[in-house]
């Protein structure tokens, strides 16, 4: 037997999965399969883009499942593997938990008081931590005793010096944990792992990092640590995304409370659900469908996207003194070559000299070999990181190296 990690990203209405086998000679992972049970609770779908460790092209194998819930999904998901690959003895799984606060610097042993402790949480970001949560207790119906690690988007940012954290608020709000956290630290952190191998020397240098997908944000490594993010309190600070809203106007709210008559609930379903390039665009929340819009304000949704991380570039390359590197991940940073474009010449006051056909090839680099500022483009892998803070918590398994 072989003995295998499960890493699990539970949405609402999704479950996202990896499965990971462990060399015993050499500890490193092999990835085996990876794809979603989605649309849980409607009409549910199984999807593979990996499977005997080699892509399908667009999750060509899917097929409709009966799950009306996460449990029913994850029950899905063992049977399938257990078909697919019979010999896997799965010693733990790991589980994206977007927010730890201050309470977990790194990956985390769950148990019932850790789970309960998250759950205090879920109000600072209510899009994904009830919903990872879920998935934790589904796993915990599905396969009792199966060791489970939360690894947390916010860990990674935990490097930040404190004036960096600071919101400009009463001492007693900060001292209750009122301050920038920062987020997508899974992509980050294997971003800051992998480097060594695009950059060389310069890795350790002034870098950020753009992870641009539906959630989108920045951040400014130093010795490949956190300096700086995009991203506060909650995941709706920063870039405007695909269905939120990014920074705001404080006032925005009071107005909207006051004069509009909103309440809490129609704020949250306005900012995180009905603003982003949604709602400038009035067309999609998907870059890729912008991009094809010949729409004006979907041409306008496209233009503040980029101006906006221009801006946000600027910033964070002033935190760091300097810019070195600029590095795209997620899957606009990975796939969009005209949102790339945009940013780099945005950023050509910085020493960004743009190489347009290495662009439009999509990398790795896409930068000149004179730019005084390295471009790059490099794969996201959050669950690899899952994977690796996972085994290093489970006894009598090899640790993965990356």
């Amino acid at each position: 037997m072989t003995d295998a990690i499960l890493v699990i990203n539970t949405g609402s209405s999704s479950v996202k999965f990896a499965c990971f086998a462990v060399n015993e000679a050499t500890g490193k992972p092999r990835l085996i399969h990876r794809g979603v049970i989605g649309n849980i609770g409607a009409q549910a779908y199984f999807g593979v883009s990996h499977q005997n460790s080699q892509p399908t092209a667009d999750m060509a194998l899917r097929h409709p499942v009966d799950a009306s819930g996460h449990e029913q999904a994850l029950a899905i998901l063992f049977n399938w593997l257990n078909i697919q690959a019979g010999n896997l003895r799965f010693v733990a799984a790991g589980h994206r938990v977007v927010h730890g606060a201050d309470w977990f610097c790194g990956p985390a042993l769950i148990d019932a008081a850790i789970l309960d402790k998250l759950e205090e949480l879920a109000p600072l970001a209510p899009t994904h931590q009830p919903y990872n949560l879920a998935g934790i207790r589904a796993m915990n119906v599905v396969r009792p005793g199966l060791p489970q690690v939360a690894c947390f988007d916010t860990a990674f940012h935990q490097s930040q010096p404190a004036i960096a954290r600071l919101f400009a608020l009463p001492r007693e709000l900060t001292d209750a944990g009122i301050k920038r956290y920062g987020f997508h630290g899974l992509s980050y952190e294997h971003v800051a792992q992998v480097l060594p191998e695009y950059l060389g020397s310069r890795a350790d240098g002034r870098v950020v990092v753009a992870h641009l997908g539906n959630g989108a944000s920045m951040c400014a490594m130093r010795q490949r640590k956190s300096q700086a993010s995009t991203m506060g309190l909650t995941v709706l600070d920063g870039l405007p995304m695909g269905t939120r809203c990014g920074a705001l106007d404080p006032g925005v709210i009071l107005y909207l409370l006051e004069q509009r008559g909103m309440n809490a609930a129609g704020l949250a379903d306005l900012l995180y659900h009905r603003s982003g390039l949604l709602g400038v665009s009035g067309v999609s929340g998907d870059v890729q469908e912008l991009l094809r819009s010949r729409d004006t304000n979907a041409v306008l949704a496209i233009e503040l996207f980029v101006d906006r991380i221009g801006r946000e570039l600027g910033s964070l390359a002033a935190a760091l003194g300097g810019l070195d590197a600029l590095i795209f991940t997620g899957g606009i940073g990975e796939n969009a070559a005209d949102i790339r474009a945009g940013i780099c010449h945005h950023a050509n006051w910085l020493g960004v000299n743009f190489d347009a056909a290495a662009n439009n090839r999509g990398g790795p680099e896409i930068s000149t070999p004179g730019s005084a500022v390295a471009v790059w483009v490099v794969p996201a892998n959050e669950e690899l990181v899952i994977a690796n803070h996972t085994l290093s918590l489970i006894p009598g398994t090899i640790p993965l190296t990356i």
